[in-house]
């Protein structure tokens, strides 16, 4: 085969998900979680992503877990740290309710059980800035078994995100792959699609297409799983 790897976004990819109606789901919920314990909902927000931004700048020294929670601590102070408990409490219990914000597309399933049965090694390859438990939790709101893919990319395993070349990069390294044996599966013109600039061939799902470059994507092949799965028969002959 010329593909030994699939990597794939999952959301808005394996998961259906209009970004925004997803974010400011989640993050109502959040803040209704940390209101009672003193956290402002729109300081909270702005920590929030400026943690996100220091993990997907993320080179490598920590990872992004760490990198989070350093600058948690460096907003709230050290004390802060101590709420560690209520965020893993709300990513138990009220992340749940965020999936109303999401789609579930019975043809994934379909897919990625062809996928696997065709011996491709299958990776997860979702922008690490959720813990494990958010991840998993939204792999199994798209119907799939976590325990299907060889890796799941998290803060906790993952020492930076997209589009940093770093991730990618990261994969490769964990997994003994070269850039040219694995096809990234994803629905974001820059964030999925700069994979290619290591080699990595990029096929792009358009349902919940994000390209807020503006970027020409018309020399990548897209289309949704049954056109994958043509692509790769196509490709593999």
């Amino acid at each position: 085969m010329k593909y030994t790897a699939i990597l794939m976004d999952l959301d808005g990819t394996l998961l259906g998900m209009d970004e925004d109606l997803f974010t400011k789901a989640y993050f109502k919920r959040l803040c209704k979680k940390l209101a009672p314990h003193g956290y402002d909902p729109d300081r909270l927000i702005g920590v929030i992503w400026k943690g996100t931004k220091a993990m997907v700048e993320n080179h490598g020294e920590q990872t992004n877990e760490e990198v989070f929670w350093r600058v948690f601590a460096e907003e709230y102070g050290e004390e802060a740290l101590k709420d560690y408990p209520i965020f893993v409490d709300f990513y138990e219990n009220e992340f749940d309710e965020a999936r109303s914000a999401c789609e579930t597309m019975p043809e994934i399933k379909d897919m990625v059980d062809a996928l696997q049965a065709k011996g491709y090694r299958l990776i997860i390859a979702t922008n690490p800035i959720f813990p494990s438990i958010a991840t998993r939790k939204r792999i199994t709101w798209a119907r799939l078994d976590p325990d299907m893919f060889e890796l799941v990319t998290t803060y906790e395993n993952s020492t930076s995100g997209k589009p940093n070349l770093s991730y990618y990069q990261e994969i490769l390294g964990k997994l003994g792959l070269l850039p040219e044996e694995c096809l990234m599966v994803g629905n974001d013109a820059h964030e999925d699609g700069v994979a290619r600039s290591l080699g990595m061939d990029v096929f792009l799902f358009p349902r919940f297409l994000i390209n807020r470059k503006n970027e020409d994507i018309s020399s990548f092949p897209q289309g949704g799983p049954r056109e994958l799965l043509t692509y790769l028969e196509e490709t593999e002959c």
